[in-house]
């Protein structure tokens, strides 16, 4: 599930809302709270030299403000200008053409409403009529009453030719504020100022506005160049195009670019035509699906030929070029003047063969572009119509198109940094006069820093085996499994699956019982009956139960399914909640291409986890010696709120947050998840009273479930990662959702203080570290607290995973509040140590495994419900109710399998 919503591609979008509706957190717990600051930097692990790509920026302005207007624009009756995309060119043409009245000043313009300028302008109020030639003429082929443009008359002698099209504007510029420069140099001393984001925003405009200048698509501080060589081809009509990522940040060494490779997808641009054949995988026009090609057309510009204006799309014709007809009003030629005459029903073919003298080769046959309002339809052939560059493609990509993104998009290390060099001397930013003017000058070398190798956490396996992972990898190769489970009374279901069941029952036995796994003959293999394969997935599932009830004994523990296809069947959601929200019966899905010993491992693994054992341990886990976790009880919970995919905001969010169970163990978890309002980020279901005696909150099921499994023990430290937040979200975690977990804890007890520590693990970022001179990634294990990072805050990044693979991304792990108090090497430590305990892999993750859980949690959680088909009505179960705005509920899980690991 995507994270975020699409961005325009110019202005700057609002964040998402961040409260949930309805809440009003406490204030019992007293003021603001507010990100702690850094207690030092970390000593343990080896040193090691390291290159970042931020870029060290000079700051030496001879103004002590910027100051701020608001820009509004009206057409000349009055109305304001809604359309986007219009600023840009009105406030380019106002300078040139008002330059003395506004004082000889430059601005930043956001591409909307405001503007930033370095020193005031000549008056706090300024008023411009702007008149700005039309990008499209009259030349247009018009239906339903229009008049035809750009034709010869029914002589054959040439329309005379028309000046260009203007329009007038009126642009308003009111003076709104001053932000001081000083803010930067305070941020940067670790003082605390309210308008330190302010003045570095109208340093990100400045940027924003200079890539524009050089026609670049702008999506937030993303620049994308229209050069070829920058568009890569992934399938279905897309192409990923490369740019790069450029914003200022403030850091221990202080203001500094942080430039990024970055990328986005765009329509496949060129003729119309290839993009659908492309888009919908078809080889002719005449296997077109002419409804989902409107739905991908709908809004995209195309150039048309041979007038060579540029149009929008709103949709097709609603019958063949042959047979569309419209209004043609012929002129009449008197005294050398053209006139206009009676108007004929005529097709759009024979408009341009008869008229126009073209030829169409390919088209006649198939749906016009139209190109003009809901009520004036101006219809162009096909074949006439070339896609506009640079366009942004904001729809889902198919599992195929996500494939050959991953794997085209990748860089080595070394290849990224000469493409951010690369990139830095093509913005040319020396060059702006306005960036000149702020006194801001930026080095083109990489900032150097120092990192530091932790050593990897050992690991404990059964029978006594221990050892200390190579690389951030381990395997299970001669050992066996923690605590390895018994499992009996089970079945293997098979949905058409090609798939070598000989071979499956012989060595999936054969690898557990290598392992520890008590696995018995399964009852049977039940395959799917060939007469309901075409049939829609929630049936084959019903019929496949029917199946089940017959064959077996009685209700099976376990369910080992084979998938016919291997990303995202449609059979794996309504099979995971007849499982596990109908019959409460564990299930592993594989859709297996190749069958061998490591794939089968990795079954294991996922199966002994779900079936409530322990595939590895931390050998400190297992020998109690765990720095503060091991001493006190201590619950773990992972956080994290799962957004709809782009462009569907009326699919609910969904919220999952995961505990700690079976102290002092920090390997086994459950989750609770919830559905809330979409894309509103906080989460609002973590307290939930709705009696004097009762919360259907999250957290009391974790805290619950933590009691019960510890032998009557409450959590004395509760710790929090929390993901998915940015930094101007940091308030709201501590404020809104900290204040709704202590609420939780004193509604089961007001006696109860448990003390917390929260911490923010942010993977969208663009931070990267290189080892100069060196192909490789950085080792796992490295961390940094220095230089790039925050100059007051308790941060630090830890790229813990091993790369092999393109460049590493490292998490960037904000402490927000530590009331436990932890030392800095025993928290990092902590944290590095958590990457080792994901009980589906056999490699340290780049997160920590709590914020992992979550977000399969909530993922596993949002396929047991098409949105597609919610009802309007919410359901009112156990901590449901309407949180999600009329979506209806996520049905909750079965007893028997509420408390297990089954999202791993």
């Amino acid at each position: 599930m995507s994270r975020s919503q699409p961005e325009t591609s110019e202005a700057l979008p609002p964040p998402p809302p961040l409260i949930p509706p309805n809440f009003v957190p406490s204030r019992s717990h007293g003021s603001t709270r507010t990100p702690m600051a850094r207690k030092g930097i970390g000593t343990k692990g080896q040193k090691i030299s390291l290159v970042s790509n931020h870029f060290n920026v000079k700051f030496s302005s001879s103004s002590d403000h910027f100051y701020q207007y608001s820009v509004a624009l009206f057409y000349e009756d009055g109305n304001p200008v809604e359309a986007k995309g219009i600023g840009r060119r009105v406030l380019d043409v106002a300078y040139k053409t008002y330059n003395s009245e506004m004082g000889g000043k430059g601005f930043a313009y956001d591409g909307e409403k405001t503007l930033f300028t370095v020193g005031a302008l000549p008056a706090t109020k300024l008023e411009f009529t702007v008149v700005l030639e039309s990008l499209l003429s009259n030349r247009m082929l018009r239906g339903a009453g229009g008049s035809p443009n750009g034709s010869p008359n029914e002589s054959g002698s040439k329309r005379s030719r028309r000046p260009p099209q203007c329009k007038s504007y009126k642009l308003h510029i009111n003076y709104a504020t001053k932000i001081p420069i000083q803010a930067i140099f305070k941020a940067l001393e670790g003082k605390d100022s309210e308008q330190f984001h302010e003045a570095i925003r109208v340093l990100d405009v400045l940027l924003r506005q200079h890539a524009a200048k050089q026609g670049c698509l702008l999506v937030r501080q993303s620049f994308f160049h229209n050069d070829a060589k920058n568009f890569v081809n992934i399938g279905g009509g897309v192409f990923c195009c490369r740019g790069f990522h450029s914003s200022f940040r403030a850091t221990q060494s202080g203001l500094s670019l942080n430039m990024d490779v970055s990328s986005t997808m765009i329509v496949q641009p060129g003729k119309v035509t290839d993009f659908l054949l492309q888009n919908q995988n078809v080889r002719s026009l005449r296997d077109i699906d002419w409804l989902k090609a409107k739905r991908s057309l709908k809004s995209l510009r195309v150039k048309t030929f041979p007038s060579n204006l540029e149009h929008k799309v709103i949709g097709l014709s609603e019958r063949s070029c042959r047979e569309q007809r419209f209004s043609l009003r012929s002129r009449n030629q008197r005294d050398g003047h053209n006139s206009p005459g009676e108007a004929i029903e005529i097709t759009v073919y024979e408009y341009f063969v008869m008229h126009k003298r073209i030829e169409l080769e390919y088209s006649a046959d198939f749906p016009c572009l139209d190109v003009g309002k809901p009520k004036r339809p101006v219809y162009i052939p096909l074949e006439f119509c070339e896609l506009v560059s640079l366009q942004r493609y904001t729809k889902s990509l198919s599992n195929l198109q996500r494939a050959s993104l991953v794997e085209k998009s990748r860089q080595k290390p070394q290849e990224r940094m000469r493409a951010l060099t690369g990139a830095l001397r093509q913005s040319n930013y020396e060059a702006d006069p306005l960036i000149n003017s702020t006194g801001i000058s930026i080095s083109t070398a990489f900032t150097q820093v120092e990192g530091r190798v932790l050593e990897p956490p050992k690991l404990k396996f059964g029978n006594g085996g221990d050892l200390f992972p190579r690389g951030g990898r381990w395997n299970f190769n001669n050992k066996t499994l923690v605590e390895p489970t018994k499992i009996f009374e089970w079945a293997i279901v098979n949905f058409s699956a090609r798939c070598d069941m000989n071979y499956l029952r012989r060595e999936l036995p054969k690898c557990s019982h290598a392992k520890g796994i008590d696995l018995d003959q399964p009852y049977a293999v039940i395959d799917e009956n060939p007469q309901f394969r075409r049939n829609p997935a929630p049936v084959r599932v019903d019929k496949m139960f029917e199946l089940i009830k017959q064959k077996l004994p009685g209700p099976p523990r376990f369910l080992l399914c084979i998938l016919p296809e291997r990303k995202n069947s449609d059979i794996y959601g309504p099979w995971k909640r007849k499982c596990l929200v109908d019959f409460g019966i564990v299930t592993q899905c594989m859709a297996p291409t190749r069958i061998n010993d490591q794939y089968l491992t990795n079954i294991i693994l996922k199966i002994n986890a779900k079936m409530g054992g322990i595939n590895s341990l931390l050998s400190m886990e297992f020998s109690r010696c765990m720095p503060v976790v091991s001493r006190t009880p201590t619950i773990i919970i992972g956080m994290d709120v799962s957004h709809g995919s782009p462009g569907r905001s009326d699919v609910p969010s969904i919220a999952a947050v995961v505990g700690s169970r079976n102290w002092p163990l920090v390997s086994r978890y459950r989750a609770s998840v919830r559905t809330q309002s979409s894309r509103v980020e906080m989460i609002d279901g973590l307290f939930k009273p709705v009696s004097d005696d009762k919360d259907e909150g999250m957290i009391r099921e974790l805290l619950e479930d933590f009691y019960r499994s510890t032998p009557k023990l409450k959590p004395q430290n509760i710790i929090i990662f929390r993901d998915g937040v940015s930094e101007s979200q940091f308030s709201q975690v501590l404020n809104i959702e900290l204040e709704q977990i202590m609420e939780a804890c004193k509604f089961l007890d007001g006696d109860w203080n448990p003390k917390f520590l929260v911490i923010v693990a942010q993977k969208t970022h663009h931070t990267k570290f290189f080892q100069p001179n060196n192909e490789a990634n950085v080792p796992p294990g490295t961390i940094i607290d220095n230089k790039v990072c925050h100059p007051k805050n308790n941060d630090f990044y830890l790229c813990a995973q091993n790369g092999p693979i393109g460049t590493s991304r490292p998490t960037h792990y904000h402490v927000l509040l530590d009331q436990i108090g932890f030392s800095t090497d025993d928290l990092q430590e902590l944290v590095h140590s958590l990457s080792y305990v994901y009980q589906r892999s056999t490699t340290a993750i780049s997160v920590v495994a709590p914020v992992c859980y979550a977000h399969l949690a909530a993922a596993q959680m949002a396929q047991f419900v098409k949105f597609d088909d919610l009802s309007d009505v919410a359901s009112s179960h156990s901590g449901g109710g309407s949180s999600a705005g009329g979506f209806t509920q996520i049905p909750k899980l079965h007893d028997k399998v509420s408390s297990s690991m089954f999202f791993c």
